[in-house]
């Protein structure tokens, strides 16, 4: 039986995101997985299409209906993220290889319960990571700068061990870790049954 959830992780900034986008784009037999999350919505960001939006006590009641199968609780930001199972059941149903950006808890999960392949995305290093960072968000502010890069460097230490694969993705070199992507995905069993556009 083919494979249907792949895991695309990695610190902020290593392009998790923009891969999971442009394969997306390329293979539309892919389709994103919305997390839920206890977090505020940034600007232009949608309710189901973005993240689904929940109160942290509609988050913990939705826990305890079964809807979030699995979740994170972020200290440093006081924020629950976590799988809503209707989302991936729905894509699931509809014939979809779906792409989780998962943390290693999620990883874990999917791994154990979905025989989901785990690649991990990453810069090639921390002052590659900390200018794509403030690249991205020129108004970042120290504090949370260093809070993301203690983050990353705490996954690259603990966490990068446990993924299938381990990928870097360097700078303008998209096409590169795309390529080695898809042949992952070939080896491993997925389809890409629709042409790439």
């Amino acid at each position: 039986m083919s494979k249907k959830i792949l895991v695309i992780a990695g610190p902020t900034g290593s392009g998790e995101s923009t891969v999971t986008r442009e394969l997306i784009k390329r293979y539309p037999i892919f389709t994103r997985l919305v997390t839920a999350t206890t977090r505020e919505p940034r600007l232009n960001e949608k309710d189901g299409q973005d993240y689904y939006f929940f109160s942290e006590e509609e988050f913990k009641k939705e826990v305890t209906i079964g809807n979030i199968i699995e979740h994170t609780f972020v200290t440093g930001r006081a924020v629950y993220y976590g799988t809503y199972k209707p989302d991936l059941e729905q894509k699931l149903n509809a014939g979809f290889n779906i792409i989780v950006n998962p943390d290693v808890v999620g990883a874990r999960y999917y791994k154990k319960n979905y025989e989901a392949t785990t690649i991990f995305i990453k810069t090639e290093s921390i002052s590659v990571l900390e200018k794509r960072l403030k690249g991205r968000d020129p108004n970042i502010s120290e504090v949370e700068l260093k809070r993301r890069l203690e983050a990353a460097k705490y996954e690259l230490d603990n966490e990068e061990s446990f993924y299938d694969y381990v990928l870097v993705n360097k700078d303008n070199k998209l096409e590169e870790v795309l390529t080695e992507i898809v042949e992952i995905l070939q080896k491993e069993g997925y389809i890409l049954a629709l042409p790439p556009r």
